[in-house]
């Protein structure tokens, strides 16, 4: 039996920066930064002071009414515009999607949001106590409560997923979204990413455990420098980005407008390490080539490659090794970039984010840069052309893009011109 092809009929996205996808879009194709010293908090005494925050966002402007939006945590609201986005991108009505066979599946790395600290610091204040936490607190601290709300909002109501695979859960939705459509579950699925982690709490954790850089305060627009000799660790971002994926025919008999097949997945996990991956890069390496075996596709079949990217030590020179060990010898041929390097690291969105970047790049045929990239890490073998600081414009057929998440969770998804 043929498989079911399943297509990108509709991109949402809200980031650091932009809160579209054309403005997120021409912001990376430029080499501008969303990452800004953090207004979220007073993060005076923290040593991390600055992050990729998502600015003058309001779901007023997506027609949701306030009465409503004011009942959904921060994640939520950034879902909630991404998704009301990508469907209106698609071509869609809520009738369209007000069935069973559309679904929904959100990725949520962190989930530790603002509404959870403050109901921390009202049970922990022995002036307020357990009888001034707010009401809404346990439906908001909830990781599914984002996709619930979509799904309540548009009436979807076929199958409701919320992954947590740390930095590869925006990438796994996606994933699962591919099998549910070509298994026949779905026909059209709003597969993304979200996450609000820009907290006191959040960042003081990350900081304990010195993966945020901490030397960049006073300018933090070169704090994010992927595959460069002077990282020093990652930078928080918040925001969602969602993909509408749908059953090739479904799509072409409603006059679709299709962006790029997703032509494969695979994931893989390192058993390694719970925080740091593989130094050898085989885990992921283990992930791509399903990947791959999936779309039926050869490496050298990829002119463009969405890197992970985090600008952390570990990360880089492992994801280096990894595409050596993937595409050999092509791999000095491969255009790489990461957008990290401008949108920071969306954790749960950031697969998400990365394949609405990787499918515009496809679609216009553009490599975006890698910025802050001035003195590549050549002692550690980040010797490849990651696209340093300028863009450029090449022939772009398909594009690969992984994500390797604390645990050693590694997911690829392979995108390509239909």
């Amino acid at each position: 039996m043929t498989q079911r092809r399943v297509v990108v009929t509709g991109l949402g996205a809200v980031s650091s920066v932009g809160n579209n996808v054309k403005d997120s879009w021409e912001a990376v194709k430029n080499g501008k930064c969303g990452i800004t010293n953090i207004t979220l908090f007073d993060a005076s005494k923290h040593q991390v002071q600055i992050a990729g925050e998502v600015k003058n966002f309001t779901l007023d402007d997506y027609g949701v009414d306030h009465k409503l939006s004011r009942k959904m945590s921060r994640m939520t609201k950034f879902l909630m515009g991404a998704s009301i986005e990508a469907v209106k991108d698609a071509g869609l009505e809520k009738e369209d999607i007000a069935n069973d066979t559309t679904g929904i599946i959100t990725g949520v790395g962190v989930g530790l949001s603002s509404e959870l600290e403050t109901a921390y610091q009202k049970y922990l204040d022995p002036n307020s106590g357990v009888n001034r936490i707010p009401p809404l607190t346990a439906p908001l601290i909830l990781n599914n409560e984002a996709a619930a709300n979509v799904a309540i909002y548009y009436g979807i109501h076929g199958s409701s997923y919320t992954l947590s695979t740390a930095c590869a859960s925006g990438t796994d939705a996606l994933g699962l979204g591919l099998d549910m459509i070509r298994s026949g579950r779905m026909d059209i699925c709003l597969a993304g990413g979200t996450d609000a982690n820009i907290t006191g709490f959040s960042i003081g954790a990350y900081q304990a455990l010195s993966a945020l850089t901490n030397k960049y305060n006073d300018c933090p627009e070169k704090a994010c420098r992927p595959f460069d000799k002077d990282r020093s660790g990652f930078v928080m971002a918040e925001g969602s980005a969602v993909l509408i994926l749908e059953e090739y025919e479904h799509a072409k008999a409603r006059g679709a407008h299709i962006y790029a097949e997703l032509a494969g997945y695979g994931s893989s996990s390192d058993a390694y390490h719970i925080t740091a991956p593989n130094t050898d890069g085989s885990g992921g390496a283990e992930a791509m080539k399903k990947a791959f075996a999936d779309a039926g596709m050869k490496p050298e079949d990829i002119q463009y490659y969405n890197a992970h990217g985090t600008s952390t030590a570990a990360n880089d020179s492992a994801e280096t090794a990894m595409l050596k060990t993937v595409f050999g010898d092509y791999a000095y041929k491969l255009h790489i970039s990461s957008t990290k390097s401008e949108t920071g690291h969306m954790i749960g969105a950031a697969g998400a984010i990365e394949a609405v970047l990787s499918v515009k790049a496809m679609e216009e045929n553009f490599v975006p840069p890698t910025i802050n990239l001035e003195n590549p890490d050549l002692e550690h073998g980040c010797d490849l052309d990651y696209t340093p600081n300028k863009g450029l414009s090449c022939e772009i057929k398909a594009v690969a893009s992984c994500s390797l998440g604390f645990g050693g969770h590694n997911g690829c998804v392979i995108l390509k011109k239909i």
